[in-house]
């Protein structure tokens, strides 16, 4: 038996979620004492796949052909579950994003596992199979016990360290059959959001909202974020009203986010946005409403108008970076 980890892959390279996976995915392994498999699909170089071994991977699977040139969700399941067969996985791993949250209840049938979605912590017992996920939008958690023989998990960001453990395994390169069956939802055109960051990636997020009054004051915003190297975000109020992207609304109908640090400036706080945000480590709001529902959600308040407070904040950053 083995332990089977999906690693996505971006364009051929690896993001900081993937490391935490597959550190998370050792632990697991370690304490059932079986080999950690990682799989990977699609345009990947061997030597960015080989990268994996540094945080645990005892043995790396790399499936690419040209039909799995882009995301499929029947045939990239289908490619998972050959090679979960193959290595009899008793446990299989994937992020929880879009991939993940793709291929897990699919593979969960095709498997007749178990499964858990948006883990947070290592499992708090392995017989029974106890493990901790997030429920009602991060509001809460749930121990759910895994009765099956395969199980599967996705894993919440920011919920594992990231652990090195090199184990100098080498990748071995695997054909799969992908049938046209397999195919039949091919997309024709994907079209990538454009932006410094990725905001499901940044580790600190600044977000806006109506309170900034328009466009034109985006400027702090940005120069904030540049300073902090954060991803910038806004409310679902300001993406309809164009004043920036949609794909940086974060929120219950937007984006998810998990950064260690979120900075709300000028958002109320309906509770359509706290639900994309509040599974955040320290939330901050910066508001000239003290009775504004953001502050009863936040780690941290401040008061005041983002005109005055916002720049006053910047200098600091900016002293701070003078200073060292």
């Amino acid at each position: 038996m083995s332990v089977l980890v999906y690693t996505e892959n971006w364009d051929g390279r690896f993001k900081k979620s993937t490391y935490e996976l597959v550190s998370y995915a050792k632990a697991i392994a370690t304490e059932l004492k079986l080999p950690l498999v990682a799989l990977s699909i699609g345009n990947v170089s061997e030597a960015e796949f080989s990268k994996l071994e540094l945080y645990g991977a005892d043995k790396l699977v790399l499936v690419n052909t040209e039909k799995l040139h882009t995301f499929v969700a029947q045939a990239y399941t289908h490619t998972v579950y050959q090679v979960a067969k193959a290595e009899n996985a008793s446990v299989l791993l994937f992020n929880n994003n879009y991939t993940g949250r793709s291929l897990a209840p699919r593979l969960s049938v095709k498997l007749n596992a178990g499964t858990a979605t948006g883990v947070v912590k290592l499992p708090a017992s392995y017989a029974p199979f106890i493990v901790r996920k997030s429920i009602y939008t991060g509001k809460a958690f749930a121990d759910v016990e895994l009765l099956s023989a395969v199980k599967i998990l996705t894993l919440n960001q920011n919920s594992f360290e990231i652990r090195e453990n090199a184990t100098g395994a080498k990748v071995e390169v695997r054909e799969v059959e992908v049938l046209d069956k397999h195919l039949a939802a091919m997309p024709t055109k994907v079209e990538k959001a454009s932006g410094k960051m990725n905001l499901t990636d940044a580790e600190i997020v600044i977000s806006g909202g109506r309170g900034l009054k328009g466009p034109e004051n985006w400027g702090m915003v940005e120069e904030l974020a540049d300073l902090l190297g954060a991803g910038t975000a806004c409310s679902r109020p300001v993406a309809d009203s164009e004043w920036r992207p949609h794909h940086e609304h974060v929120g219950q109908t937007g984006k998810v986010v998990r950064p260690n640090l979120y900075i709300a400036i000028g958002i109320s706080g309906a509770i359509q946005h706290l639900a994309g945000v509040n599974s955040s480590k320290v939330l901050v709001a910066i508001n000239n409403d003290p009775e504004a529902p953001f502050f009863e959600a936040a780690d941290y308040g401040i008061v005041g108008d983002a005109f005055a407070v916002v720049p006053k904040i910047i200098d600091a950053v900016k002293a701070m970076k003078a200073s060292h």
